[in-house]
């Protein structure tokens, strides 16, 4: 399994117009893994892209 950590540094995206009100605004529910992808970093969004991948170890520090 790919770990988070093993696809670089964050790569974090930009605001557009202004900050969500809600926090759950910035997920969404991969259709393929049915991970919970934070679509304010690119790594994430970019591997949730990828046909047929496996969801990502998230390790929470």
């Amino acid at each position: 399994m790919t770990r988070l950590n093993d696809l670089g540094p964050p790569i974090p995206g930009k605001p557009h117009g202004g900050e969500p009100a809600d926090e759950l605004d910035n997920f969404y529910t991969c259709p393929t893994c049915g991970q919970l992808v934070d679509m304010r970093d690119l790594r994430q969004v970019i591997w949730h892209e990828r046909p047929k991948h496996k969801p990502l170890l998230v390790l929470v520090d």
